[in-house]
């Protein structure tokens, strides 16, 4: 058998385990109650509100599974369905994410963003869309200003000159703050004009990709912004958190993308 047929008969196999997993809402219901803790029969019939017959009965067929098992009175899910609910769990968050961040995904660029960034979208789950109005049409660039005039330290990616942005960068290297900037190549000598990139504590990295993101992480803040599928970056909408997982979404993506463009 090679490698394909294995793989195959792999997926397969996990794609069947799954389905019998999510197919019975009973079925869920007990793996997301063991997922928290294991439990006792009487316990599970408490926390679900499930009877004792529906339990009883469900139970059977996922000891048969290998889903649980019991050790004592104990009920106790196997490591490899806790991976499947840790999984099903993520989706779920990442569908949720998609729909709260429509406005700023649909018909926009997201091919630059790594994989690996985009497989921990779920990590967004508390961050928040902020979009311009009428009454405050440059609201998403004053977010971005505000953070770099709070930061203590940056990592960013600029896919374009802004001269106000540059502003309160160069303020932090005057404060000897730590700064890794990735910038397009096309308008490198911009940057190296207007900023003082001698400073021992500014790491500047550059790229050829058009259209790619911008990124502006902090000591305090994450801030996202895409460009449109029409090449125009969109001034008019953030996807912004100062949660530490976001943040540390962030900071990933940041050191994502810096190894993608140094292979």
């Amino acid at each position: 058998m090679n490698e394909n047929q294995k793989c195959m008969e792999n997926y397969e196999t996990v794609s069947e385990e799954i389905k019998y997993i999510t197919n019975s809402l009973v079925r869920l219901k007990i793996l997301a109650t063991l997922y928290e803790q294991p439990l006792n029969m009487k316990d599970i019939n408490k926390t679900t509100g499930l009877s004792y017959s529906s339990i009883s009965s469900n139970m059977f067929g996922l000891e048969l599974g290998g889903f649980v098992y019991r050790s004592g009175n104990l009920y106790y899910i196997s490591n490899t369905t806790e991976l499947y609910i840790t999984n099903i769990l993520e989706l779920k968050d990442t569908i949720n994410l998609f729909n709260r961040f429509f406005n700023i995904l649909d018909a926009h660029i997201v091919d630059m963003i790594p994989e690996n960034s985009i497989a921990q979208l779920y990590l967004l789950g508390r961050a928040i869309l902020v979009e311009s109005n009428e009454k405050d049409i440059y609201r998403a660039y004053n977010i971005i200003q505000h953070a770099l005039k709070e930061a203590c330290g940056l990592k960013c990616v600029f896919p374009f000159f802004y001269g106000d942005f540059n502003k309160y960068i160069n303020d932090l290297i005057d404060e000897n703050r730590h700064i890794e900037i990735i910038i397009p190549q096309n308008i490198k000598e911009n940057f190296e004009y207007f900023l003082n990139l001698e400073n021992d504590n500014v790491e500047m990295s550059t790229f050829n990709i058009e259209n790619n993101f911008l990124l502006v992480v902090t000591d305090k803040v994450m801030i996202l912004g895409l460009f449109k599928e029409d090449g125009n970056f969109d001034q008019n909408r953030i996807i912004t958190s100062k949660k530490e997982e976001c943040i540390e979404w962030g900071e990933n993506l940041f050191e994502n993308f810096k190894n993608k463009i140094n292979k």
